[in-house]
């Protein structure tokens, strides 16, 4: 007899990935942290450290397909428990870099342990969840945007205290070590559902769409194109913010909001990582870099302004994947989903070049490019895959005239 699954036993799956994705937040969110400490020990340069976060990026994304793959063949048990064993070890890498290679070593091997986690997290979610795709995504997003901001301040004062070296190794280890024990209380749902509707008037498939039919859309690829203008952004924000305060001048100088009290750059990422997790569960569209422009030097604003960016910045990951999967279905949704996410790898291009852009022209230069990229994002998702998605599922009720016309790639 098949096993029927609790009412319960979704929510426990989706609390589980969401924790998973707390411990792996800090490869990302965490990293700024440490730029300026280890060019300082090691004078290599900002651009080429970036450098790694680049790795890093590109391999969580890229090798999520692949992932998926293993996922859908041995379970999330084991690609997680794998995740796990790879960041820690990530981590103790870096502790005893003492070279660009073995830095960027650390890199590649922290983005295969990170897109494990990431990657089957949120492709398990949408499986639990294929009537809320948008909550089960965003929900284990905002585990990730949010979960470095519990770790900000005790990294920033372990880095002060004893040096960047200890706080990579011990908390590598320990996330490492809570991503492996969490990896064996995860599972698929024991029968699939079959694909439903959305009882609201959000257009959504009726057919299941495999990854091979998926990227042979043009629906796909503009979905692409701007996540990666979305992400760049992002991104340049998360690696650079470290860098931007201390070249503000605003880094440690103390600030008091909510009744907390510390330096403005530990303040800023922490109420960053607060506002990106609490972002991502909500539906939206919008950027606003103007303020940090204009007035960053000051450091209650450099505070704010990060924190409001980065709390509309989240929602693309909540966003793309809940798109993705009313557009192309529930059977393939982790697939095409890890599909799509390798936009933000490619989008990670542009973190080394916002060292060099603002070496060349300062920070107002790197602002205005992630603006440009925002507000053509936005254009584009207004005038053009709005749309271009409702053709596309309104040829779903016409299957012979679909079958006679091959769709053409972007």
């Amino acid at each position: 007899m098949e096993r029927q699954d609790s009412p319960s036993a979704k929510w426990w799956q989706l609390a589980f990935g969401v924790i998973c994705m707390a411990m792996i937040a800090n490869l990302q969110y965490g990293w700024t942290l440490f730029v300026d400490p280890i060019d300082q020990r090691y004078h290599w340069g900002r651009a080429a450290i970036q450098l790694a976060f680049t790795l890093f990026v590109a391999t969580e994304t890229w090798l999520v397909p692949v992932e998926a793959w293993f996922v859908d063949r041995y379970g999330p048990k084991i690609v997680v428990a794998f995740g796990g064993v790879m960041i820690a070890l990530a981590w103790t890498i870096n502790a005893y870099a003492d070279s660009l290679a073995m830095l960027y070593l650390g890199a590649v091997v922290a983005g295969i342990g990170a897109g494990s986690v990431y990657g089957t997290c949120v492709g398990n979610a949408l499986k639990w969840f294929p009537d809320r795709r948008g909550l089960a995504a965003g929900a284990t997003a905002a585990g990730f945007g949010a979960g470095a901001a519990i770790t900000v301040v005790p990294i920033a004062r372990m880095i002060a205290s004893s040096g960047y070296q200890d706080a990579f190794l011990y908390f590598g280890i320990g996330q490492g070590a809570v991503v492996l024990a969490l990896a064996f209380l995860l599972r698929k749902p024991s029968t699939n559902t079959p694909v439903q509707r959305k009882k609201t008037r959000l257009p959504q498939t009726k057919v299941d769409r495999s990854p091979r039919e998926a990227v042979r859309t043009p629906v796909f690829w503009v979905m692409y194109v701007m996540f990666v203008m979305v992400a760049s952004g992002g991104l340049m924000a998360a690696a650079q913010i470290a860098p931007i305060a201390h070249d503000f001048q605003v880094a440690g100088v103390p600030v008091s909001l909510f009744g907390l009290q510390m330096a403005a750059l530990t303040l800023a990422i922490s109420l960053d990582r607060v506002f990106d997790g609490f972002g991502r569960p909500f539906f939206g569209y919008v950027s606003d870099n103007i303020g940090l422009l204009t007035y960053g030097h000051v450091p209650m604003v450099f505070v704010l302004a990060t924190a409001v960016y980065f709390g509309v910045f989240g929602e693309i990951y909540s966003l793309f994947p809940a798109t993705c999967g009313d557009t192309f279905g529930s059977k393939y949704a982790a697939s095409n989903a890890g599909l799509l996410y390798t936009a933000k790898g490619t989008a990670a291009f542009l973190v080394p070049f916002a060292s060099i852009l603002s070496a060349a022209y300062g920070w107002s230069a790197v602002f205005t490019l992630i603006i440009v990229l925002n507000v053509t994002a936005a254009a584009l998702a207004m005038f053009v895959l709005r749309p271009m998605r409702a053709r596309y599922l309104a040829s779903e009720d016409q299957p012979a005239a679909l079958s006679a016309q091959p769709i053409r790639a972007a």
